[in-house]
This record gives C-alpha cells, structure tokens and sequence, in this order.
C-alpha cells in the first residue's frame, strides 16, 4: 500500500532537542508536491534531523507534521517512509550486476526493462552501460569496487528512480560527479518527473540553481531564500 503524496507537507511549529541541546526550534514550512527543494547549512545544524523528522524517524518535542492533511502517526509514517526514494552519502551496493543493483530488491521475474531503461538513461548510465562487454549484467564487485565514484552515484540515483515513488530525497548524492553531468542528470529528472518531490542537500551552491527555492538551518531556524542568488547575496553580506 504506497503512499502517494497529493497535496503537500506541513511542518507546524515543529521543535526537536537531542538530549540537552535544543536542534531545531519552531520550524513552520509547506513543501507542495512537485516542488524541487534546496537544503542548505553547515554540518550539524540539523539538515539530516530536518529529514529524519520528515521520515518519522525521530519524533519532535513539539510540534506537528502533516502529509495531505493528515496529521502523521506511526503507521502513517512508515507508510510515508516506503513511498520515498533516498539517495544517501553512504548507499549500499549489492556483489551483484548492475540491472540488479537498480531494480533492487525487486523480483527479478517482474523486472520493467522500458523503466530500467529509462533510469538508466535520466542516470547517464548508457555510455557506461554500452562500453561494457556484459553491459547491464556486468558484476560490480563488492560494493561497486569495479565502479568509479560517479559510476556509483548514478547508480544509486537510478535505483531511487526505478522505484516509482512521489519524494525524492539526495543527500549529496552528486558530489562525485562533475558539473556538467550532475546539472544534466538534476535537468533530466526535473524533467521526466515533473510532479516529483525533490529534497536536496548539497554543498556545492551549483547543484541548487534549479531548485524552486532554498531553506537553510541556521541556529535552530529555518530561512527560505527565493533562490540560490538570494542566499548568497544574504551569505556573503553577512
């Protein structure tokens, strides 16, 4: 039974402290469906305890979350949590070809070859793919040691992609790639997926000028920029 996000996300006065110190402090924002998210901030601000809370995975002190209307419970989280796509900084990689790999933990009798494809191209995995002998049934070695960095990231956006799901979540999940392939992949996403929700957290300020608008968590708040022009007018005045 996957959830499919409809209408939007609210966080309302959503506050989370982790033992002492307090990590986030009244947080209000509304994130509708198909908008393409930016998340900036240093280390240990609270970006991964912002998404963590989305997830349900920690629960606030204070505060509510709301998913088309409903007010998130347990059961209503976890299913929340199966219906999001989360590329990490420290995916997984199965001793396994690459078509297993993408269709992860899909039965292999069921797999959607015209999806697979298409992942596979929004990832710019083709060029790999067709270079190799045994192209999508090449083994990748034990976590993807037979694959680049870049190799491995696009990978891994191609596995979040083939699961079909409404929020799409990427932390740093470009960072190995160069510029020109990360804005390429991050346009053919925003592109095939036009009511996709996007979260994205990134340190190269590059990576967001696409994003629909930027929030930073600074000091326990939440700021929204229009854009990334707008947060770094603000950042490097300050």
């Amino acid at each position: 039974n996957i959830f499919k996000l409809k209408n939007n996300i609210i966080f309302e006065n959503i506050s989370f402290s982790y033992k002492e110190n307090k990590v986030l402090e009244n947080i209000n924002l509304k994130i509708n469906k198909g908008e393409v998210i930016g998340i900036v901030g240093k280390t240990g601000t609270g970006k991964s305890t912002f998404i963590d809370i989305l997830l349900g995975l920690i629960k606030p002190n204070s505060g509510n979350l709301y998913i088309d209307e409903n007010k998130m419970d347990s059961n209503l989280f976890r299913r929340f949590r199966l219906s999001v796509s989360s590329v990490p900084q420290d995916y997984f990689l199965l001793d396994r070809s690459i078509e297993e790999n993408i269709v992860f933990g899909k039965n292999k009798s069921k797999i959607d070859y015209k999806l697979l494809n298409k992942v596979v191209n929004i990832a710019m995995l083709k060029d790999l793919i067709t270079s190799l002998r045994y192209g999508l049934k090449t083994f990748v070695g034990e976590n993807g040691v037979r694959l680049s960095g870049g190799q491995k990231q696009r990978l891994a956006i191609a596995r979040a992609l083939y699961k079909k799901h409404s929020v799409l979540i990427l932390d740093e999940a470009t960072s190995a790639l160069d510029s020109e392939t990360e804005k390429n992949i991050l346009e053919n996403i925003v592109k095939n997926y036009p009511k996709l929700t996007i979260l994205m957290i990134a340190h190269r300020l590059q990576t967001l000028k696409n994003c629909d608008y930027i929030i930073e968590i600074k000091n326990k708040k939440l700021i929204k920029y229009q854009n990334i022009n707008e947060y770094k007018a603000k950042n490097l005045t300050s």
